[in-house]
């Protein structure tokens, strides 16, 4: 038996699949007119029974429910009330994200009984706080990389539509260098007095970065970070194997 997980977002399928807790395969799939294609050729070359998590942001097209749905033994739909290994302490469960939530279990496997702090560097930026008594105490939500350059562009009327740059200059002699400075520098401090004030409250911090964006800000912290790219389906996995 293998474990097979879906996560949908707004413009990629990723699907991973485990074995004995490791991952053995993982692709994300855009969702364009093959997809139901090529999900029933991954799903068919992989012979063994398998048991299926979907955390999904969006209702997914019938076809593609009815191709994971014939193509699994067993299929568990994340929603608030799907039993997890850990407390939630989040005073409204039924908004919290479902890859924040899978993404701080994934965090609590990794490290067990500890302080963490997940850093997701996606469409959104968010911080995410486990304790050692493996409670999630919640976090924040803040904008993006490219959603605070499209802020800039969009709300002013003379401002280019810009995309990141791996070594943003720290006092801009451009509007260009301005805008590069002032988003990905302004996003490196905010994470760091995040990071400190953090460490204030819990002992031992771990911190997990993560997210589409992260490579963007990895080794440039005053902390040691851990980057996990698979967090959140780490943490998916994790779901489907307590619920087995």
């Amino acid at each position: 038996m293998v474990n097979v997980v879906f996560d949908s977002g707004n413009t990629k399928l990723k699907l991973a699949i485990f074995e004995n807790n490791s991952m053995v395969f993982s692709q994300s799939f855009l969702y364009t007119d093959e997809l139901p294609k090529q999900l029933e050729k991954v799903l068919k070359d992989c012979k063994k029974d398998k048991n299926a998590i979907l955390s999904t942001v969006k209702d997914l097209p019938e076809k593609i429910s009815e191709i994971i749905q014939k193509n699994v033994k067993k299929l568990l739909v994340l929603d608030s009330q799907t039993p997890i290994p850990i407390k939630n302490t989040y005073e409204t469960p039924e908004t919290l994200g479902k890859d924040r939530l899978a993404g701080i279990i994934g965090a609590n496997q990794i490290y067990s009984h500890s302080n963490v702090l997940v850093i997701d560097a996606g469409t959104a930026i968010t911080f995410d706080l486990i304790n050692e008594y493996d409670e999630y105490i919640g976090g924040t939500i803040s904008p993006g990389l490219n959603m605070r350059f499209k802020a800039l562009h969009d709300y002013t009327d003379k401002l280019p539509l810009l995309t990141p740059d791996f070594r943003p200059h720290y006092i801009g002699k451009s509007t260009r260098e301005s805008i590069l400075s002032g988003v990905q520098n302004g996003i490196i401090y905010e994470i760091n007095e995040y990071l400190r004030i953090s460490e204030l409250n819990y002992a031992n911090l771990k911190v997990i970065l993560t997210g589409g964006d992260a490579f963007y800000f990895d080794n440039k912290f005053k902390k040691s970070i851990f980057a996990e790219p698979n967090l959140v389906l780490i943490g998916l996995n994790r779901i489907l194997n307590y619920n087995a």
